[in-house]
């Protein structure tokens, strides 16, 4: 069972509830449990605990760690950054000024359409922000805005080469 619309289609079968009768006790309305049924309406987790509640159940929600999988490239790229996001400070955003500057300005000279334009602009607002959470979560997520964020770095060049190649070789 893994969504929200066969979680409740479960319940309703086990507790014999139908809609009908669902919708009079929690003060749902019918149309709006068949779409979630249907899976036509997302429904959050506070609104299907609140329909579970109705039949007598509760929601568990579990949470585990799971494995992101990037393609080679991704995934140096996401390395390199984790190494990166070892010396992050404001201190070293200020000290890595000039070399993201440059690299920003390179970037944006080359670079076209999006998701990269908004992606440079939110590089440069992170960076002049001094925003090291920011930053950071740029350098490290396994979010899709990170990642993306990543394929148009302005951080080059700022690790060792000893640190890079170390990092590049973990990689392959």
């Amino acid at each position: 069972m893994d969504s929200g619309s066969a979680v409740l289609r479960e319940v309703m079968t086990e507790t014999g509830t139908s809609q009908v009768e669902l919708a009079r006790v929690s003060g749902v309305r019918q149309p709006s449990i068949s779409q979630f049924l249907s899976g036509r309406a997302s429904m959050s987790d506070d609104m299907l605990s609140r329909l579970l509640a109705c039949m007598g159940r509760r929601l568990e929600v579990v949470r585990r760690p799971v494995d992101v999988p990037l393609d080679r490239s991704h995934r140096r790229s996401w390395l390199l950054h984790r190494e990166l996001a070892a010396q992050l400070s404001v201190g070293a955003i200020r000290a890595w000024g000039p070399i993201v500057e440059k690299n920003l300005a390179d970037l944006e000279a080359r670079v076209q359409g999006q998701p990269h334009g908004r992606n440079l602009a939110r590089w440069r607002q992170l960076v002049s922000d001094e925003d090291v959470a920011g930053v950071r979560r740029a350098m490290t997520g396994l979010d899709v805005e990170s990642i993306e964020m990543r394929e148009v770095s302005p951080l080059r060049g700022l690790l060792s080469h000893q640190d890079r190649d170390r990092v590049v070789g973990v990689a392959s």
